[in-house]
C-alpha cells in the first residue's frame, strides 16, 4: 500500500519563460536582479507565477455576474488579502486593479526590500545577508527568508533579532567587541 506522502500534489513554484532569448525580457530581468538584489532569475519567475495566478483568479471572477455569490465572496477575499500586503490601495478595491498589478509591486513587498526601506541595511545585498544570517525578526518571529512577503501591519515590527549584535538594547556583543573588551581588561 503506497504512503499518503507519495500522492501529494505540490504545485509548480516557478515557470520558465517560453522564449528563453528574448532581449527585452532578459534586460528587464537583469534590471530586477540588480534593483531588488535577487540571487537568480528563478526568484523573478517565482514572483511572476504568483502574480499570474492572482491575475488568473481575478479574470475568472470578472467573467461572473456582479451579483453572483461566488464573485462577491471570493472577490472580496482576494482583494482583502492583497490589501493586507499593500498591493492594492484600501480605498480603490476593485478586481480591475488586480489586473494592473506588476511584478515590481510584489518584489517591493519582500522582506529584503522592506529592510532596506526601513534603513536597517546599507544596501540591498546587505539586507539579504542580514536576513540570511538571522539578524532580522518580524514581530517575535525570526525570519531568515529574503522572499518573505511583509504585511502592512507587520512592517512596523521589523527589527533586529534579540540575540543579534546589531540590536543595541538586548543584543550580545559580536566577536570583535568581545575580543576588544577582553583585551581592555
Amino acid at each position: 500500500m503506497p504512503k499518503n506522502s507519495q500522492h501529494r500534489g505540490y504545485g509548480k513554484v516557478f515557470a520558465t519563460p517560453r522564449r528563453p532569448y528574448e532581449k527585452e525580457r532578459l534586460d528587464q530581468e537583469m534590471k530586477y536582479l540588480g534593483e531588488y538584489g535577487l540571487r537568480c532569475k528563478r526568484e523573478i519567475w517565482r514572483v511572476q507565477l504568483a502574480l499570474a495566478k492572482i491575475r488568473k483568479a481575478a479574470r475568472r471572477l470578472l467573467t461572473l455576474d456582479e451579483a453572483d455569490p461566488i464573485r462577491v465572496f471570493e472577490g472580496d477575499a482576494l482583494l482583502r488579502r492583497l490589501a493586507r500586503y499593500g498591493l492594492v490601495e484600501e480605498g480603490k478595491l476593485t478586481l480591475d486593479d488586480v489586473l494592473s498589478m506588476t511584478t515590481q509591486m510584489l518584489l517591493s513587498r519582500r522582506l529584503q526590500t522592506v529592510v532596506l526601506k526601513l534603513r536597517k541595511a546599507k544596501t540591498m545585498h546587505h539586507a539579504r545577508t542580514l536576513i540570511r544570517q538571522r539578524h532580522i525578526q518580524v514581530g517575535k518571529q525570526l525570519v531568515n527568508v529574503p522572499s518573505f512577503l511583509v504585511r502592512l501591519d507587520s512592517e512596523q515590527f521589523i527589527d533586529f533579532a534579540r540575540h543579534s549584535p546589531y540590536n543595541v538594547t538586548t543584543g550580545t556583543p559580536g566577536r570583535v567587541a568581545r575580543k576588544r573588551h577582553g583585551a581592555a581588561e
